[in-house]
Order: structure tokens, then sequence, then C-alpha cells
């Protein structure tokens, strides 16, 4: 099982902007295997309420397991908790607005998704091109990379990958085609273009990545359409907010930071979000060798203007 190994991403900065109180009521957006939602539950008490939102039922089903063992420490210190598998773009039709006094999303994909060979996130193992956080979504990244034509792919990794040399890339795979496995893919995308050094993605000055990562990525956000569920959920995110309630959002690449930072200058220039964190909160050092997946994580908080009826307001 993965559970314990599994450490929540900036969890203290987390807990922190959201001002978790006994009694609130919080949604995580991004349930995974659970490790927020956990340290969430303790400090909601009896009178809280969880709200869980996750797509990938395999994920939800271990994360309840965990949330059950606490439910068993915490006996009548356990909060409501209420599971919805749904992707959180479907948030404002599962959740009342002016309900929420805090908000958490961490995007991308989860350990557990990348430690399974069978969902074909990683080129780590070999496994089918699948790529789908939902398996009952219908496309999967084996029909885009066989079906896709040249300029379309090369298009969907230069804007999803950011990668400077997908149209070589795009060739290559088309040459290579029928592609099955993430290691045939990772083969074909080592063999044109040379890894990557992981300065160029902010990771420091030593190392490299692999050259397939960035590939990777752009195959990951096409077959689960990331970006559009962000957008939406960032559309809907401050209705939902009592006043005083708070939005923490955990970015993982550029694209989706930048998505979360305009959203969050815009809400504040009109005057429905005002922004706790001028710049990204990042992990620290000691984070950062203890948990190397927080190495490119940032965080973004804002608050809902207004005092909450306890009488919370500005930090």
């Amino acid at each position: 099982m993965a559970e314990p190994q599994h450490v929540p991403v900036l969890l203290e900065a987390s807990l922190e902007y959201l001002n978790v109180r006994s009694g609130g009521v919080i949604v995580d957006a991004t349930l995974g295997l659970g490790g927020h939602s956990a340290a969430i539950a303790r400090r909601l008490g009896a009178a809280g309420r969880l709200i869980c939102f996750d797509r990938d039922e395999s994920a939800m089903a271990r994360a309840k397991a965990r949330l059950a063992a606490l439910a068993e420490e915490l006996g009548s210190a356990m909060p409501a908790v209420e599971f919805v598998p749904r992707p959180f773009s479907e948030m404002a039709e599962a959740v009342q607005p002016g309900t929420l006094d805090g908000l958490l999303a961490d995007f991308g994909v989860s350990s557990m998704q990348l430690d399974e060979a069978h969902r074909g996130f990683s080129f780590r193992a070999d496994g089918p091109l699948d790529m789908r956080m939902d398996p009952r979504s219908e496309l999967t990244a084996e029909q885009v990379v066989n079906q896709a034509d040249e300029e379309e792919l090369a298009n969907l990794i230069y804007e999803y990958g950011e990668e400077r040399r997908s149209r070589r890339i795009a060739r290559a795979i088309v040459r290579a085609r029928p592609i099955s496995t993430t290691a045939e893919l990772a083969r074909i995308v080592s063999a044109c273009v040379p890894p990557i050094k992981k300065s160029e993605r902010g990771h420091g000055n030593s190392g490299q990545i692999h050259p397939a990562t960035r590939t990777f990525q752009a195959l990951r956000i096409r077959v689960n359409d990331e970006l559009g569920e962000i957008q939406t959920l960032l559309k809907s995110a401050g209705s939902l907010l009592k006043p005083g309630g708070r939005v923490v959002m955990i970015s993982f690449h550029s694209l989706e930071d930048r998505l979360v930072k305009d959203s969050f200058r815009e809400a504040q220039r009109d005057g429905s979000l005002e922004v706790l964190t001028k710049k990204p909160v990042v992990a620290s050092e000691e984070e950062s060798l203890r948990n190397p997946r927080s190495r490119s994580a940032k965080l973004r908080a804002a608050e809902k203007p207004g005092k909450s009826e306890e009488g919370r307001g500005k930090r």
C-alpha cells in the first residue's frame, strides 16, 4: 500500500492559511490519499464538517480507509465527513453558495497514481498508455498518441508540456506509431531529445530530468482536461465561501500556478477575494529533502472579504 509513504505537500502552510477552526466547514477538492484531509479533520472537531472530492475512485477508497481509522482514534471528536466521487469542477453543483469556511485544492497527479504502473502516468515502470484520473473517462493517452496528427501533437506538447522541442518529438511519435506502453513512448522521446537540466524547471543547478517528463505531463493534462478543471473551480470558488472563508491552492507547474495567480489577482481587483500570499509559499529545504515532490509546489491563498459568524477576519 502507498499510504505509509504518503506525505502531504506543504501541509503546515495549508493548515495555516486555511485557518481551520473547530466547527468549520472545509472542502478538500483533491482528496487523494487523504493526508491533508486527515490533518484538517483533527482540527475541525465533532461540530465540523469535511467534504472530500476526488474523481479517482481507487484513491477515494484508500482515503476512506485512512479516515475511518482516524475516526476510531478520535471517537466523538471526529467531524462529519462526506465523500463526493466527482471532479472538483462540479463542486458548485454539490456545495451550496456561501457555506464554506475553507477550500483546499492540491493539483496534479497523486503519488499513488504515479506509483501504480497500470495507470500509465509514469515511465518509471512500464505500463499501458492510460493516464486517466477517472478510469470511467473515455479518452486515454494511447488514443491521443496514436490518433492525433503531427501538428496537434506538437502543439499540445508545446503548450501543456512547455517543451521547446515539441515538433521533433511529435515527428518521432508519428513515425513510431502505433505506441501502446509508457516505456515505448519514453524510449522514443529519449532518442530524439536530450535530458532536461533541472535548472530549466527551477530545481537548482545540478542534475537532470528524464527527457520524456514534459511530454508525459502534456499528455496527462490533455487526457484529464486539468487546466479546464482548474479554471472552472476558480470561477466558482469565491461564491462558495462564507465571508472570511479562505481558498488555498497548491500548484506544481507554471501553467497551473499562472491560472491561480491571475484568477486571484482579478478577484482582488473586483473585490470578491483578498490575496493573502503576495508571493507563492514554497517548501523549506527540509521539506524538499524529506518529500522531493514538494520541490515544485507553490501555494497561494485568498480570503473572502468580511467576517465570519465567529468574528474571523483578515490576518
